[in-house]
């Protein structure tokens, strides 16, 4: 009895052997995907986080479904345990560069420009207001309203999601012949 490969691993397979286009187009096809969706939600338009949250959605895990079998097919399989758990610990350091440096200084900074406006210290009431209310409360909390908040921040990654495509594609350029032999003859 013969062994019946999934369809889509047989499509994967007829677009790959027909075309010899190699994974990393797919990869920059996915962060352009991922820009899109943080462009939008950075635009804040009613209903549009719905849209920009699928499409972020769907370029991440296009991009973490190709990415292993892109490092095994550019770097072989003997060090592949090293290289999968490389690729792993980039979710988490970019989590905590992103979320944990970048975004929250930014939005920190948006809210406290929010507390100048709301609550000026320069005017006899805001140095009054500010007297009273530091005793009150051990810890200063600041909160930002509105799309202002996140906007630098989402544009940030709506760049370097464009940035990682245009270096993905640099990676096309230069696997095209590896890809060629891999799975075929290159149309271009």
């Amino acid at each position: 009895m013969k062994h019946e490969e999934p369809h889509h691993l047989r499509n994967n397979v007829l677009l790959l052997s027909h075309y010899a286009y190699p994974r990393p187009f797919t990869i920059a096809i996915a962060q352009l995907v991922m820009a899109i969706g943080h462009f939008l939600l950075a635009m804040a338009w009613p209903g549009v986080i719905y849209v920009g949250t699928l499409l972020i959605g769907l370029g991440y895990g296009a991009h973490w479904a190709v990415i292993p079998a892109t490092a095994s097919e550019l770097f072989g399989l003997k060090n592949f345990g090293i290289l999968y758990n490389f690729i792993s610990l980039a979710n988490p350091a970019g989590s905590l560069v992103f979320s944990g440096v970048i975004a929250s200084t930014i939005y920190d900074y948006e809210a406290e420009k929010q507390a100048q406006v709301y609550h000026p210290k320069t005017s006899f009431l805001g140095v009054i207001w500010s007297m009273l209310s530091r005793p009150l409360s051990t810890e200063e909390t600041l909160q930002c309203d509105g799309a202002v908040c996140f906007f630098l921040i989402l544009m940030i990654m709506s760049g370097l999601c464009i940035l990682a495509a245009v270096l993905s594609m640099i990676v096309v350029y230069r696997t095209k012949v590896v890809y060629a032999n891999l799975y075929g003859k290159s149309r271009s």
